[in-house]
């Protein structure tokens, strides 16, 4: 399965606009995208209440992860742009 690590830059952390992009770009993805904290928790991205209870702030680190495919590392890389903007 495509992964994808990354530590959390965006300056207010993962609030309501950042969900709400990560939310649709899932939702057009064909299969489902998992995103685990260090921590162990592991979310459905397609969920917004998930996400948003995790609480994400800058500098935390998140594994993405979902199914084989031809999209796998074009989603996984846009998802990563929006929790990494600086990268």
């Amino acid at each position: 399965m495509p992964k994808r690590h990354v530590v959390i830059s965006a300056h207010n952390g993962v609030h309501a606009r950042p969900v709400a992009e990560l939310v649709r770009l899932v939702q057009a993805h064909p299969h489902p995208v998992t995103l685990t904290t260090t921590a162990g928790s592991v979310v459905d991205l397609s969920s917004v209440l998930a996400i948003m209870d995790l609480g994400l702030a800058e500098g935390d680190a998140v594994v993405l992860e979902t199914a084989e495919s031809t999209r796998a590392d074009a989603v996984l890389d846009t998802l990563v742009e929006v929790l990494d903007p600086r990268r």
